[in-house]
């Protein structure tokens, strides 16, 4: 019971904080470009360099990744093949971006700020830049088009090192952490970024198309991009306002009408007073120039009794003629009274 009741109350603060207007918080926390996050980057960066040193040189690293290849996780646990089908679209581009951008559109119109989708885009064009030309200048081929067992597989024209799905995975989910509101948020969304990255990055390696040596390259470009963003938050703060002052522009040029037309303003009359010494014209009588009207239902000629009208119609009397019939007025004949 106690569980339900505090189950009841949390829904009630959430479904309260859903229905208050969207208002633009009084202080965002903006990450800066600390002393501690430079220290991770210039150590993610080093580790970033020697994974393509490693590479280049066909180290053990190299060997590490035909063992895993001949290894056929794909074949060893079959059963979670399905599962892993699915999971991998976690790190897909398309998606991802769609599922993210959608919650940071929402959390940009309650805030009135642009930040939100502004550093989603920052970080994918970042992600783009980087691991686009990594992958088309290195060019190396993924597991299943390799041509010679034992060697790098560089410069054949490939397109697989760094991982894309897994940089794609620890950028998208990364920057929900980035974007967090609160430490706690921050902590629990970063740990949640990382296993799932984590776990994408290995998915590619069971399912054969991508070395190992390619998720821990992609696991470094995306941390790497997540550690840049504050040193693009300057622009982005430049590029909201820019937007925002666009759309006033438009707003104010789309609400701009025509001028409307002068109102005169009334002038009061005072009624004008003859001089004192001659004194005001009396008005003539102005003569009518119409005649008085013969009222309409009246027809014109000598008033008549009724008992003088004969009713007539367009064709004539309405009473049929017959013989015996007398004008009125006419005496009648007597009629001769017969005898007994």
């Amino acid at each position: 019971m106690r569980t339900e009741l505090n189950l009841t109350r949390r829904l009630d603060r959430v479904f309260a904080r859903l229905d208050r207007e969207p208002e633009r918080p009084a202080h965002l926390d903006v990450p800066r470009m600390s002393r501690h996050r430079v220290v991770l980057f210039t150590a993610t960066l080093a580790f970033y360099l020697a994974i393509v040193w490693a590479v280049v040189i066909t180290s053990w690293l190299v060997r590490l990744d035909w063992q895993v290849m001949f290894f056929r996780p794909y074949q060893q646990w079959s059963e979670i093949h399905w599962f892993v089908d699915y999971y991998v679209v976690l790190g897909q581009r398309g998606p991802t971006a769609v599922m993210v951008a959608a919650w940071l559109g929402w959390r940009s119109w309650r805030q009135h700020t642009l930040r939100p989708l502004l550093t989603l885009g920052a970080s994918l064009l970042l992600l783009n830049i980087t691991v686009g030309a990594a992958k088309y200048g290195m060019g190396r081929l993924g597991p299943h088009y390799a041509t010679v067992i034992g060697s790098n597989e560089m410069g054949l024209g490939g397109d697989i090192f760094p991982s894309g799905h897994t940089a794609n995975a620890v950028v998208t989910w990364g920057i929900l952490a980035y974007l967090a509101s609160t430490p706690t948020a921050r902590r629990w969304l970063s740990a949640i970024s990382a296993v799932t990255s984590l776990g994408v990055g290995m998915a590619t390696v069971y399912l054969g198309t991508h070395w190992l040596s390619d998720v821990l390259l992609g696991w470094a470009a995306g941390l790497l991009i997540l550690l840049a963003l504050p040193w693009c938050e300057p622009v982005i703060a430049r590029t909201e306002t820019a937007i925002f002052d666009l759309r006033d522009r438009w707003r104010a040029r789309r609400g701009r009408t025509a001028p409307a037309p002068a109102v005169p303003v009334p002038v009061v009359l005072k009624p004008r007073t003859a001089p004192a010494e001659q004194p005001a014209p009396a008005r003539e009588p102005v003569a009518s120039v119409r005649g008085p009207r013969t009222p309409v239902h009246l027809a014109p000629g000598p008033h008549t009794a009724r008992s003088e009208r004969t009713p007539v119609t367009p064709a004539g009397s309405r009473r049929p003629p017959h013989a015996d019939r007398l004008p009125r007025g006419a005496s009648q004949p007597t009629r001769p009274v017969s005898g007994g």
